[in-house]
């Protein structure tokens, strides 16, 4: 495949998960209303934002959470005004879980299943290991400074908000874990895993 193709294809990829990203998140959320006419939710949309970043790299995954779940909060009167804090988050979370999976373990390399498997959960791992730190923290600092919350509501938000990211997290690796290492040789058969490099064994 060449570059121009390959490009093209991790575009339409990218484009394919960031669709998966909205979706989860518009309508498979679980809204939970905080005082001051805001919410928090639990979701499975940083999921497909971390599955990204396994399947077609950190950059093209982060893209992928950052525009789906941006676009999500741009279409709901409730979280219309952290989008842009949405968009950073999610890029993030994908350059990191990206940035463990293909710079750091090059998963794309080997097809050691034990191997895989193992560095693709301690990928997405760090990716949300991440977003429950940077969410509530960020998220602290954006309502009291940009959108100018007073600093008692920004707080308990960020409470809030501290409690359903790591629940999401939580659940997001178990399912991460169990969707990648499913599809991963199916998509490497079908030649649709576009990172996939020279194949080496490697030891768990």
């Amino acid at each position: 495949m060449n570059t121009q193709n390959s490009t093209i294809t991790k575009l339409a990829e990218t484009a394919l998960m960031a669709a998966l990203c909205y979706v989860s998140f518009t309508f498979l959320q679980i809204k939970i209303p905080v005082p001051g006419g805001d919410a928090t939710s639990i979701h499975i949309g940083n999921a497909f934002c971390v599955l990204a970043a396994l399947l077609i790299g950190g950059v093209y995954g982060g893209l992928s959470g950052a525009i789906g779940m941006g676009i999500a909060d741009l279409m709901d009167p409730v979280y219309i005004t952290g989008a842009p804090k949405t968009f950073v988050l999610k890029f993030c979370i994908g350059l990191i879980t990206g940035l463990v999976a293909h710079k750091i373990a090059k998963i794309n390399e080997s097809t050691d299943k034990k191997y895989v498997f193992k560095w693709s959960v301690i990928a997405s791992v760090a990716g949300l290991a991440f977003n429950v730190v940077a969410d509530p923290i960020v998220g602290y600092f954006y309502k009291q400074y940009i959108l100018g919350q007073p600093q008692e509501l920004a707080q308990a938000l960020a409470k809030m908000s501290a409690v359903a990211t790591l629940f999401n997290a939580v659940v997001s690796v178990i399912l991460v874990a169990v969707i990648y290492n499913a599809v991963r040789p199916v998509l490497i058969k079908s030649h649709l895993l576009t990172i996939t490099g020279k194949k080496k064994e490697q030891a768990a």
